[in-house]
């Protein structure tokens, strides 16, 4: 990340939002700060939404590439690929990470104070249901 970036980050972010940021994975940062880029540009203002697009990713911890590869495999080609990588060792919990971030992303939210909107969104973000903000979310997260 640019310190440019961070200092921005930083003037519009709350102190418990700034903090899950730092603790995020840097993979999952530079998407986070893209995804908000996207909202943007898109015409979303709404401080909000541009939080949960930042953060949505939280709840993924510290899991290394070789989990990331064979989620994204597994999403294209079947589950059988992350059935046959949950065997290598310590990928177990790194997949079941990935398998259940939304909602660990979700919750880490509701916990650092942020709005309901911003909680459901992330929670959803596979399937927003927001009549607003939800297919804007969801194209920007696919698209970063």
């Amino acid at each position: 990340m640019l310190p440019q970036e961070r200092a921005e980050l930083a003037a519009w972010l709350r102190p418990s939002e700034l903090a899950l940021y730092d603790a995020m994975h840097p993979a999952d940062q530079r998407h986070g700060v893209d995804v908000v880029a996207h909202l943007r540009a898109a015409g979303v203002g709404d401080r909000d939404v541009l939080a949960a697009g930042l953060l949505h990713d939280c709840g993924k911890g510290d899991t290394g590439p070789g989990p990331r590869v064979a989620w994204s495999l597994g999403e294209r080609y079947g589950a059988w690929v992350v059935s046959g990588a949950s065997r290598v060792p310590r990928w177990g919990a790194a997949l079941e990470r990935l398998r259940t971030h939304a909602a660990r992303s979700a919750t880490a939210l509701e916990l650092a104070g942020l709005s309901v909107r911003a909680v459901t969104l992330v929670r959803e973000q596979d399937a927003p249901s927001d009549p607003e903000f939800g297919a804007r979310f969801a194209a920007a997260d696919e698209a970063c």
